[in-house]
């Protein structure tokens, strides 16, 4: 059974940063993709940030030149440095992984405090 746990998450000021980690266990497989969701209070899902097999990323617009995603295939994890933290980034952080269908971290929190 695959199981995603994330770790790092906490509360912060604003300015500050924070490094967000995710261990994939119970696979003999590479995914597709792996990346990050968050969630904040009373709005919807949003990606944050992906990284393919291949090493190419992507970012949501807000967190461009502040947020960096990075795996180690090898281990199976996926971590997400983030920097210059805003208030607007309190959240919970999934992270995701693919391969035929998704897998989901149950979510850590993280608060930015002004």
């Amino acid at each position: 059974q695959v199981q995603l746990v994330e770790s790092g998450g906490g509360l912060v000021q604003a300015g500050g940063s924070l490094r967000l980690s995710c261990a994939a266990s119970g696979i003999i497989f590479s995914f597709n993709t792996m990346g990050w969701y968050r969630q904040a209070p009373g709005k919807e899902r949003e990606l944050v940030a992906v990284i393919t097999s291949g090493s190419m990323t992507n970012y949501a617009d807000s967190v461009k030149g502040r947020f960096t995603i990075s795996k180690d295939n090898a281990k199976n994890t996926v971590s997400l440095q983030m920097n210059s933290l805003e208030p607007e980034d309190t959240a919970v952080y999934y992270c995701y992984a693919a391969r035929g269908r998704i897998y989901w971290g149950q979510g850590t929190q993280v608060t930015v405090s002004s």
